[in-house]
């Protein structure tokens, strides 16, 4: 019902910058919180920033001052600009969201199938 689909990915030196997107399409009356996690090797997924719907951004202590979060709520799409990007950047990053498909349905909370960040030191 739902396809989130994430690009932007890609290898950068350690210092550069990178810009991820996800567009969300398919049946999508509204959707509230569009949020970026990562997962390294070996390590759980964490959350590294969130964009309620109407509330103040999250992030993760580890990107504050380094990754900024934005929405396009026209195009269904959230942003992630990182920069200073450092090794333990390194990871699997997935786009996350809460879909309504209908006006009385419940939150549909949908995954992308993740965008490889790799930071050469």
């Amino acid at each position: 019902q739902v396809q989130l689909v994430e690009s932007g990915g890609g290898l950068v030196q350690a210092g550069g910058s990178l810009r991820l997107s996800c567009a969300a399409s398919g049946r999508i009356f509204s959707i509230n919180a569009m949020n970026w996690y990562r997962q390294a090797p070996g390590k759980q997924r964490e959350l590294v920033a969130a964009s309620p719907s109407g509330g103040s951004t999250y992030y993760a202590d580890s990107v504050k001052g380094r990754f900024t979060i934005s929405r396009d709520n026209a195009k269904n799409t959230v942003y992630l600009q990182m920069n200073s990007l450092t090794f333990e950047d390194t990871a699997v990053y997935y786009c996350n969201a809460d879909v309504r498909t209908t006006p009385w349905g419940g939150l549909i909370n949908s995954w992308g199938q993740g965008t490889q960040v790799t930071v050469s030191s």
